[in-house]
């Protein structure tokens, strides 16, 4: 039997956020779209193996999180009982609603969906390895084969073994009575607020000053005397020097100042950063080209230096997150559909779905710093709010970074349950060059946390109701 080549106008390879996208955009554009993945079903790793997942299992923290809180106000629920296989049954019955709903998304848009790895042949084909089609010959490609964990330096990520990548701790084999995590950002602070939450003694180790050095320091600070109460230990300035991996347990050697040296884990959950999945694509075929570190270089339409050829996603570099990918598959598509289209946002949201949470979008604070910027930043503490008091969240804060001779909001930030949902308003801002005098001047409904978004650009007029702002 001979191989069989099939033609499309647009192939997308990589079924993440960026993939599907681009591929539904492509498809509600009239342009012939197939899209290419190496899963069963579309979805990528933000759905099977990250952010949904996470998300899914974070929210359970939240509710244990809130039961325990509810002892305060008078209601008791008593310690809570984790059943691990049912937990497993609703966060896999999470994801197969969400994935079965692509399928269907692709069925009714006319996007073929091919499973397979794509290598390619030349700048106008693939060879589709482990798949029913040998080769696709394109018009233009859209690559969004997205990254994966980073492991410790001289080590890899054995499957079933006890040293995990964020894959690996996600699929909650068990609760392990001790858990190291290596690495104080995004992926080591959620995941380990999760097993801290379901009963495991979480040690935290961070080679950088802080956790969550990309974040303003005022908002990670509630959040960090959060952490010290939930977990067993959090060590800044700290690094693995040695793991030893046996069969019952974990060996670690840590170096840091005040760190007991040897240690004995039942798993360690290794969060260190992401690296594109940008090799064994065939690229050298091609007119793509690379940055030092691996990642696609793409220009603002994210077009390669191959024509013909796009790149969205992780594989792109910059942040690393979802609605990123999605939002710059979007333009991929629309490019390729003759649209005059870019990526020229202004404002990226970035979201911690820890307890409590943090969002921010914009110029930081602390970037501004970096810059040498001048700005003038204005804070409401939840302390000062009565929604949040009513629910035992005066720990929160939401911060506008102005610009102080125009007006203009350049960033937000906020800690506090619902930051990621709040952020949106300070993405708008941003995007849009809206005066914090816009913001002030927009009725917000009382009594809700959306208020402090009000009360922080009241802060800085020097109008706020409920507290005294500086220039009073």
């Amino acid at each position: 039997m001979g191989e069989f080549t099939q033609e499309t106008d647009v192939l997308v390879i990589g079924g993440g956020p960026g993939g599907y996208a681009a591929a539904f955009r492509a498809a509600d554009l009239g342009l012939e779209v197939t899209l290419v993945d190496m899963g069963e079903r579309p979805g990528g790793v933000c759905l099977f193996r990250g952010c949904i997942p996470s998300k899914t299992l974070l929210y359970v923290s939240e509710i244990i999180h809130d039961a325990a809180r509810a002892g305060e106000m008078g209601v008791s629920f008593g310690e809570p009982r984790v059943d691990l296989p049912r937990l497993r049954e609703w966060k896999n019955a999470v994801i197969d609603r969400l994935s079965n709903g692509l399928v269907e998304l692709c069925r009714r848009r006319g996007v073929q969906f091919l499973q397979g790895r794509a290598v390619f042949e030349s700048s106008e084909q693939i060879r589709l390895l482990e798949g029913e089609i040998s080769h696709v010959k394109f018009r233009h490609v859209i690559l969004a084969t997205g990254s994966r964990p980073n492991p410790l330096p001289g080590s890899a990520f054995k499957k079933g073994g006890r040293v995990m990548g964020s894959t690996g701790a996600l699929e909650l084999r068990d609760i392990p009575e001790r858990l190291l995590v290596v690495g104080g950002g995004y992926v080591g602070v959620e995941l380990g607020s999760v097993y801290a939450s379901l009963g495991s003694r979480v040690t935290v180790v961070e080679y950088a000053d802080r956790i969550m050095a990309g974040a303003d320091g005022d908002l990670v600070q509630p959040l960090e005397r959060r952490l010290r109460e939930l977990f067993a230990a959090v060590h800044t300035r700290t690094r693995v020097a040695a793991l030893e991996e046996k069969e019952e347990r974990v060996e670690v050697t840590l170096e840091g100042d005040g760190v007991e040296p040897r240690q004995t884990f039942d798993r360690v959950l290794v969060a260190i950063g992401r690296m594109p999945n940008s090799g064994d694509l065939g690229l050298e075929h091609t007119g793509v080209k690379l940055d030092d570190r691996g990642f696609i270089l793409v220009d603002e339409q994210r077009r390669t230096d191959d024509p013909k050829i796009f790149a969205v996603g992780d594989v792109v570099g910059g942040a690393m997150l979802a609605h990123k990918a999605m939002f710059e598959g979007k333009v991929a598509a629309e490019v390729i559909a003759g649209k005059p289209s870019a990526f020229d946002v202004q404002a990226i949201p970035a979201v911690v779905f820890t307890d409590p949470q943090i969002a921010w979008c914009g110029l930081t604070e602390d970037d501004a710093r970096r810059q040498n910027r001048r700005v003038k930043v204005a804070r409401f503490p939840w302390s000062a709010s009565g929604r949040a008091l009513s629910m035992g969240l005066n720990r929160g804060l939401t911060k506008l970074v102005i610009d102080p001779e125009v007006g203009s909001v350049l960033g937000m930030g906020i800690v506090g349950r619902e930051a990621g949902e709040m952020i949106a308003e300070g993405v708008l801002a941003v995007e849009m060059g809206a005066l914090a005098e816009d913001m002030a001047l927009s009725m917000h409904p009382h009594p809700t946390l959306s208020e402090s978004e009000a009360e922080a650009a009241e802060a800085f007029l020097g109008s706020s109701t409920h507290i005294l702002s500086q220039r009073q």
